[in-house]
């Protein structure tokens, strides 16, 4: 295959809205975070206003072509622009690609998913913590191109084959939502939330201050230090924030820890820690060691007779609740007074013991379903990627596939 120049088969860059566009112009902005690693380019559901709109919302993209990220090379964050309604503008982070007469958009846009394309631009950026490529230098990357049919059958047989993946990706995500709120639904009722609820307030409900013994929110000493592997050196605390809670109970080793001492609050091992500001407001973990963390993060420490993996279980089935309850000024919060005052159902100790088995049962059970699809979905973008590349590359031909399975020239 004869290789060209990008910017010898296709226009970069041909559009920009002026500096004179009417200020009440009302689009939809797409930045590098609006654009997945599989292409996919997400559409927010609100408009911007050009003239509050970002100053780099300024790149023009007609539908079909190919937008590029030149920052942050390393998200992959390629996509081919939708149909849509409403126009869209997109950050000068892009490098906005259109075919010319000599090449099929559908087989720039794969070529531009490739691995070879993909590891050319990473190694040409520049940078260590916004690594950044310039448009110009994307358009003197080679492009090697098969006659123009060929590229016809390769981007169709593309389509059809990552069409597949990508059903069978996003209907594991969709078992992976469920699972989530099967068990939210299962917390609930066990922990004897879902009834309190049918009952209505306040009858069988009780404040959450009388399940506690003590209630403390973290802080940010001045000596954090990082953390090297997964041991905490004694006489320090790991120190958490709200990214650490994994959504599961569970918590994430510590990046930083601190030491013990005066001014830094200590959570107790057995305390339930809950985000109580922010965007994940209402997020609760259980914490089985003494650790401490930021000002985002609450610990709540139960009273004698009173099972935490319990509080935590029905805190976490209460999630959205916890949110309707938290004041709202220009951000979520919820303060210790107001926390302490959420209405929970607490039974008889031997009842919340028992859910909690059930509970901790079910959500081994939950674990292992959502590695495996999380395993999936690693492997599924691998396929995705390595079918790609081999297309584009010519290391099979697509003429003579099947359309199904393919695996002939297609690295495992």
């Amino acid at each position: 295959m004869t290789s060209y120049r990008i910017k010898d088969v296709a226009r970069i860059n041909r559009r920009a809205l002026p500096e004179d566009t009417d200020p009440d112009f009302r689009f939809r902005y797409i930045d590098i975070a609006s654009v997945d690693s599989l292409g996919k380019i997400t559409v927010p559901e609100q408009d911007s206003v050009f003239a509050s709109a970002p100053s780099r919302a300024r790149r023009l993209a007609p539908v079909g072509s190919v937008v590029v990220s030149t920052v942050r090379t390393y998200l992959r964050a390629i996509g081919t622009v939708p149909a849509t309604r409403d126009p869209l503008v997109f950050s000068t982070g892009f490098a906005v690609l259109e075919a010319e007469t000599t090449i099929d958009g559908g087989f720039l846009s794969y070529y531009c998913k490739s691995q070879p394309f993909i590891d050319e631009v990473v190694a040409r950026s520049t940078g260590v913590s916004y690594p950044a490529i310039n448009a110009s230098e994307i358009g003197n990357l080679r492009i090697p191109l098969p006659p123009l049919g060929e590229q016809r059958r390769i981007a169709s047989f593309l389509d059809a084959e990552t069409g597949r993946i990508d059903e069978l990706t996003h209907l594991r995500h969709r078992q992976r939502q469920l699972i989530s709120e099967g068990l939210t639904a299962h917390a609930a009722q066990l922990t004897g939330r879902a009834t309190a609820r049918e009952l209505g307030a306040p009858r069988g409900l009780t404040q959450l201050r009388r399940a506690l013994e003590y209630v403390q929110t973290g802080s940010t000493p001045a000596d954090l230090r990082h953390t090297e592997g997964s041991e905490v050196a004694r006489g320090w605390l790991p120190w958490y924030t709200p990214a650490a809670l994994d959504g599961w109970l569970t918590i994430s080793p510590a990046e930083r820890t601190t030491q013990t001492q005066a001014g830094v609050p200590v959570f107790p091992a057995g305390s339930v820690l809950i985000t109580g500001i922010g965007e994940s407001l209402g997020k609760v973990a259980f914490l089985n060691h003494a650790a401490t963390g930021n000002q985002q993060l609450t610990a709540l420490t139960p009273r004698h007779g009173v099972n935490a993996r319990f509080i935590a279980w029905q805190l976490w089935s209460a999630e959205s609740e916890i949110r309707e309850w938290a004041q709202y000024s220009r951000i979520r919060i919820i303060n210790n007074d107001s926390l302490k005052s959420f209405p929970i159902y607490l039974p008889p100790r031997n009842e919340q013991d028992s859910a909690v088995s059930a509970l901790d049962r079910l959500l081994m059970k939950v674990q292992l379903t959502q590695d495996s699809i999380s395993k999936f979905e690693r492997l599924a973008a691998e396929r995705r990627q390595a079918l790609i590349t081999a297309a584009v590359t010519g290391q099979f031909d697509v003429s003579t596939a099947s359309g199904r399975s393919v695996t002939d020239g297609v690295p495992a």
